[in-house]
């Protein structure tokens, strides 16, 4: 499992983080962040922030970037494991 790449920062809230995502995957990253309900902040030529309150959180943001940076074969060895997993 890959580390999230952040920078945390504090604001009147709380703490949030930079989350380093290509910029080409950024506006893709925050939509799914946004259908998810997860506080997320993205403007032009500026690093995506988000919230993160919890590991319920952490894990979804996780899984949103992977799914958008990992090569198909990845994805595909990453499922075919899982199922592997559940068939035992």
């Amino acid at each position: 499992m890959r580390a999230i790449p952040l920078e945390s920062f504090s604001t009147e809230t709380g703490i949030k983080y930079f989350v380093r995502v290509n910029w080409a995957d950024r506006w893709q990253v925050y939509q799914r962040l946004n259908e998810l309900d997860i506080p997320c902040f993205c403007q032009a030529n500026q690093p995506l922030q988000v919230e993160i309150t919890n590991a319920n959180v952490a894990m979804q943001i996780w899984s949103v970037l992977r799914s958008c940076t990992a090569s198909r074969q990845e994805l595909i060895s990453t499922l075919e494991n899982c199922w592997h997993l559940a068939s035992q």
